[in-house]
């Protein structure tokens, strides 16, 4: 990607790249969230060479409603938070004159580690004298 001034300006320069934090997230990003989630339902980021940043998917056709079969925006503002926070990642960029796209995907975090339940300790019955 190419800014105004002709230099190279790379996605890192805009989006610069932080460990997750633990930050909770709004109900929208949760949307994007379950919507980058799903595998049948690829997500990139476009950066265009004037650095406008579009993040969308291809939603299909859905008899049941009529809707679909056109490309869907995601709010830019949520996902750039996401990637702030590192529960997204990007892909390998795919380079043309015009703009860069990256592959979208969610952040996999290893599930907690629960610690071993300890058996419970059991007290021997007594002997009840009449």
């Amino acid at each position: 990607m190419q800014s105004t001034s002709g230099t190279q300006v790379g996605l890192t320069t805009l989006l610069p790249y932080r460990s997750r934090s633990s930050t909770p997230v709004g109900a929208t990003a949760v949307d994007v969230l379950r919507i980058m989630s799903d595998p049948r339902t690829p997500v990139f980021l476009t950066v265009h060479a004037d650095g406008r940043r579009r993040y969308s998917y291809w939603q299909p056709f859905d008899p049941a409603t009529g809707r679909g079969s056109c490309y869907v925006a995601l709010p830019t503002a949520d996902c750039d938070a996401l990637h702030f926070a590192a529960r997204i990642s990007l892909g390998e960029p795919v380079v043309d004159p015009a703009r860069t796209t990256y592959r979208v995907r969610p952040v996999r975090t290893p599930a907690a580690r629960v610690p071993p339940v300890r058996p419970v300790r059991s007290v021997p019955q007594r002997a009840r004298v009449a």
